[in-house]
């Protein structure tokens, strides 16, 4: 019966990767428990436990007295003679027997059971936090077995990792059985056990990413010194080489693009722009805002921002989709920065264009009211904007002609 007890708790600590010493300390608590109940708190015991020869043994020393006053702790001389007393035991002497574990009855072993059962659970929540705890900030794969509305689950080892919303690519699907990449961002404790927490969209998965995909970034000989990202839409990276003989960006691009294009396609099609970090915050500022060109950067280095001039037909490449290129630089950059547009001179402009051709893009009640008034292209309505000449059509607020000349110049971007 002990062997078996003691075997399948040495299975446990096989399947469950327990520290087996830690595991026979649990066992000899358990079962003094065992012996405090049957025989009181202040009985005189000692437990054994050997993993290796799979046994237990439980000794009870209890004092040879003439007249028992405490059967717990004190015993005649006429019962030890009747268990044996193979040392020629007298009274005084202490006498210690070998307990059988059939007999503490059913309840108290399953009293054990459940106590051996609490206190694993417990250990093995403790092996699973400080296993995970360890994983914070490397990247780990797993299989997903479960979506929710909000959340995915994967599994990874057998244990469960959660995929919260805020820790996904926008609009990157996932489905079940699908395998997935992330790192290990948090290892939180509950009441139920550890919640291991994931991400896809946290800066670090793409630095390491990049470590994985580029050498010379885990070889230590290019560092990335600033990350700034939109998950699943944009991010910038700026790299630093320590060898004058090796390009950061063309080691982190590849050959025909091929490092670079495996980190966007593993960030559902990403736009990752990397580029060569400096000291200088001008330069630096003038590198994040690319490829846009810039004709004065103004900096105020004490309130860390900075005021960029440049043409108008720039600052649509300045400021992005949805503002993510400016919005990116600023996080890159650490600088506030603001655009300065600058007029494009009227005599600038290439070639004219007939407002005809232009009529679906101001709408046939803008393009009618435009023309009644005797302006037939686009250079003459920017002209006559200029010298407010477009103030004097009544149905036009200062809102719809800005919104006008905006849609013009664009049309020439």
């Amino acid at each position: 019966m002990n062997s078996g007890i003691v075997e399948s708790f040495a299975q446990m600590v096989r399947e469950k990767g327990m520290d087996k010493d830690v595991l026979a300390g649990i066992i000899e608590d358990i079962f003094g428990i065992l012996v405090k109940k049957k025989y009181g708190e202040e009985a005189t015991y000692d437990v054994v436990v050997n993993m290796d020869r799979g046994d237990i043994e439980i000794y009870l020393g209890r004092e040879i007295v003439e007249k028992v006053e405490d059967p717990n702790r004190q015993i005649t001389l006429a019962e030890v003679n009747k268990k044996g007393n193979t040392e020629n035991l007298e009274i005084g002497d202490d006498y210690v027997e070998t307990l059988n574990l059939a007999s503490f009855g059913r309840r108290l072993i399953t009293l054990a059971k459940q106590n051996l059962n609490q206190r694993i659970r417990e250990i093995e929540k403790e092996v699973v936090y400080n296993e995970y705890s360890e994983l914070i900030g490397e990247i780990v794969v797993g299989d997903i077995y479960q979506t929710r509305r909000n959340d995915i689950l994967v599994n990874h080892n057998k244990r469960e990792l959660l995929l919260p919303r805020d820790e996904q690519i926008p609009f990157e699907r996932y489905r079940k059985g699908n395998t997935i990449r992330a790192i290990i961002k948090e290892v939180k404790k509950t009441q139920s056990g550890p919640i291991i927490i994931i991400s896809r969209s946290d800066n670090l998965f793409l630095q390491r990413l990049f470590e994985i995909e580029i050498p010379e970034i885990y070889d230590g000989i290019i560092d990335i010194k600033g990350i700034a990202r939109s998950p699943g839409e944009r991010a910038k990276v700026a790299v630093e080489s320590h060898d004058d003989r090796i390009d950061a960006v063309g080691a982190c691009v590849g050959m025909k693009g091929v490092r670079i294009h495996a980190i966007v396609r593993e960030l559902n099609n990403e736009n990752i722009d990397v580029i060569n970090y400096s000291e200088d915050p001008m330069i630096m500022i003038q590198r994040s805002l690319a490829p846009a060109k810039l004709k004065q950067i103004e900096l105020d280095e004490e309130e860390r921002k900075a005021v960029v001039t440049a043409d108008n037909d720039q600052v649509s490449l300045i400021v992005g989709r949805n503002g993510v290129n400016i919005r990116l630089a600023i996080k890159l950059t650490g600088y506030e920065i603001d655009i300065l547009r600058q007029e494009t001179p009227l005599e600038e402009y290439e070639e004219d264009m007939e407002l005809i051709d232009l009529k679906e893009e101001l709408g046939e009640e803008i393009y009618n009211l435009l023309i009644n008034n005797r302006y037939d292209t686009a250079l003459e309505v920017l002209k006559a904007a200029k010298e407010k000449k477009l103030n004097e059509i009544e149905e036009l607020s200062e809102e719809k002609i800005e919104e006008i000349i905006e849609l013009i110049k664009s049309q020439y971007e």
